[in-house]
């Protein structure tokens, strides 16, 4: 009523605007005027003041994984192999619990939860995690909270092992470090999304990985490679573009999560995850983090 008080007749949209919107606005009779794509590049493009707001977004973010890490790390298993701490079993959940408590003391809140998966439910990588950890078995943890005082994200994601870490482990880790470093130094501008993510998966195949996207694996027990390198991101998790398949051409001053990972039902899984910003000459990691798995101090 408003818009047709002030005689608008026409309204132009993006992608974003819920459809009930819409279908009320044509109800009123209001002409809706939809491009995919509005705003997107100056959306994508970060000022200087929103370089440092994600900054210290992910510096606070990388403090919360070295807290959950090191905790997992530190945990005493007991005679069947599952940890402990504070005379508790450490689960999923309960680590969990403890990262949105860590981040809210900080002002940040965690409306999306975070991940913290182990085996079996690993071998899907978009699990969040459920049950106790155990000894020996490697923890995917991934946080991606929003800082209250200017609702910019971090994203960060660390892999730990409490315990000895098998020998297969530790080759997918080193592959996945290297995949991480690869995908990095490819930003830069004039470069395409879908070029950064070739790199990666080229890298992996030369250690004697894959990709493998979509349903079911062809062979669960073997590590793969099940989602793209990483996305842009801002006031949201996830933006555009992604570091994926068709992936589009990247722009200095665009900042994206840069995030191989590898997948096993046996071996377990390792993710390594940092943001990057893109350079006029290439690209810097925002809060740079220890990359490894032996957290305990």
């Amino acid at each position: 009523e408003y818009l047709k008080q002030q005689g608008e007749q026409q309204v132009t949209i993006e992608g974003s605007l819920p459809y009930l919107y819409a279908h009320y606005l044509q109800e009123a009779g209001i002409t809706i005027d939809y491009r995919e794509h509005l705003g997107e590049k100056e959306r994508r493009i970060k000022s200087e003041q929103e370089v440092e707001w994600l900054r210290h977004a992910q510096k606070i973010n990388g403090e919360t994984i070295a807290y959950a890490c090191r905790l997992i790390a530190a945990a005493k298993p007991d005679a069947e192999g599952i940890l402990q701490h504070d005379g508790s079993v450490v689960t999923s959940g309960r680590v969990r619990i403890l990262i949105s408590a860590v981040l809210n003391e900080r002002n940040f809140s965690n409306p999306h939860d975070s991940i913290v998966v182990t085996l079996p439910h690993v071998a899907d990588c978009h699990h969040f995690g459920n049950g106790p950890l155990r000894v020996n078995d490697p923890v995917i943890v991934d946080i991606f909270p929003m800082d209250n005082a200017t609702r910019y994200h971090g994203d960060m994601t660390r892999t730990v092992v409490n315990g000895e870490a098998s020998e297969e482990f530790k080759r997918m880790h080193a592959t996945v470090a290297a995949a991480k470093q690869t995908g990095c130094d490819a930003l830069k501008p004039g470069t395409t999304g879908a070029a950064v993510h070739r790199k990666v998966i080229d890298l992996l195949e030369e250690h004697g990985y894959s990709e493998q996207r979509g349903g079911n694996v062809p062979d669960p027990t073997k590590p793969y490679m099940r989602h793209g390198t990483g996305h842009g991101i801002g006031l949201e998790v996830h933006e555009p573009i992604l570091l994926s398949h068709r992936g589009e051409e990247i722009h200095a001053g665009e900042i994206f999560t840069v995030e191989p990972g590898l997948y096993s039902s046996v071996y377990g899984g390792v993710r390594i995850e940092d943001m990057a910003l893109v350079t006029e000459n290439g690209h810097e990691v925002l809060a740079p983090l220890y990359e490894g798995w032996e957290w305990k101090d």
